[in-house]
């Protein structure tokens, strides 16, 4: 917390019309209750960097508690980031694998496809079809009663299977995987494309005003692993490499824990001082998903930031 209070903050970043193609994507990870003002001050954070949209990735029933419950407060946060122009995407169901198909053969199989690093977290490897549609609806419902309809899903750890990407193609409007950013028909009620209602223009050469094209390829996300000295003491010098050889979109990914290591908030901050030039997006400007502007609360207008 002290190493981000003593951190000054970066020109805002540009959105001129020779940057255009050149976007930063933000996403924080791992938003749940409690988590949340860890989160929440990362977001701030960011937004004293210039950061203006970001992709907020929340876990619906972390410890198979809904959110809605155990935090009306976050809820509410949310609401208004959403109104401010963030993007919000469903996190797996409960992020967390189950002891049952921890070891079993399918799960072993579907880990070595996957190529995941995050294996405890891996959620949805090892479970059959109806598991997976069972944990990813229950994900959803949890989340619309709480009034937080999402139009992206990020598996945990990027860990999909052939039945998980079935079932979010067909009821999101996108998913993140660790190359690409597929687009669905799974948009819902709300959603519209083109995208509409922000001063974002499309990447040149892309449909239904997407800043990417259908298929293009994606620079993995940059992020900084917590596990073992050696990976905390090296991935930051890895993060200003992967910073500097990223493409068209550089996409950062950021997690709780970062907060508690401020070597890892330096060499982020480094990142985003160098990437000041880059138009900051969210992952609904990328696919080209748009909602109709609402009210965090019922009864109030308060329309998106720009």
């Amino acid at each position: 917390m002290n190493a981000m209070g003593s951190m000054s903050a970066s020109p805002r970043f540009g959105r001129t019309k020779g940057e255009l193609q050149r976007s930063i994507a933000v996403a924080i990870h791992d938003i749940e209750p409690a988590t949340f003002e860890r989160c929440a001050v990362i977001r701030d954070w960011l937004n004293d960097h210039g950061v203006d949209r970001v992709t907020l990735l929340v876990i619906p029933a972390r410890d198979l508690h809904p959110l809605g419950e155990r935090s009306p407060e976050m809820v509410t946060w949310l609401r208004e980031r959403e109104c401010r122009g963030d993007a919000i995407a469903q996190h797996g169901f409960h992020h967390m694998r189950s002891r049952r198909t921890s070891r079993s053969r399918k799960a072993l199989a579907d880990l070595r496809a996957a190529r995941v690093r995050g294996r405890d977290e891996a959620e949805f490897v090892g479970l059959d079809v109806a598991e997976t549609r069972r944990a990813v609806e229950s994900g959803r419902r949890v989340l619309k009663l709480a009034g937080i309809e999402p139009r992206g899903f990020v598996a945990p750890s990027y860990a999909y299977t052939p039945a998980l990407r079935e079932i979010v193609s067909a009821r999101f409007g996108w998913w993140a995987e660790l190359l690409h950013l597929r687009r669905g028909p799974g948009l819902g009620a709300g959603l519209t494309l083109p995208h509409a209602g922000h001063h974002h223009p499309a990447q040149r050469g892309a449909a239904d005003g997407a800043w990417l094209r259908r298929g293009e390829l994606l620079f993995p996300p940059i992020a900084i692993g917590t596990a073992g000295a050696v990976r905390r003491a090296v991935e930051p010098t890895l993060v200003r490499a992967g910073a500097a050889l990223a493409g068209p979109v550089l996409r950062l990914d950021l997690h709780p824990s970062d907060v508690e290591q401020p070597r890892h908030m330096l060499a982020l901050e480094w990142v985003l001082n160098h990437a000041h030039t880059r138009s900051a997006v969210n992952y609904d400007d990328l696919a080209g998903v748009a909602r109709v502007p609402r009210s965090p609360n019922p009864g109030s207008a308060q329309p998106l930031a720009a």
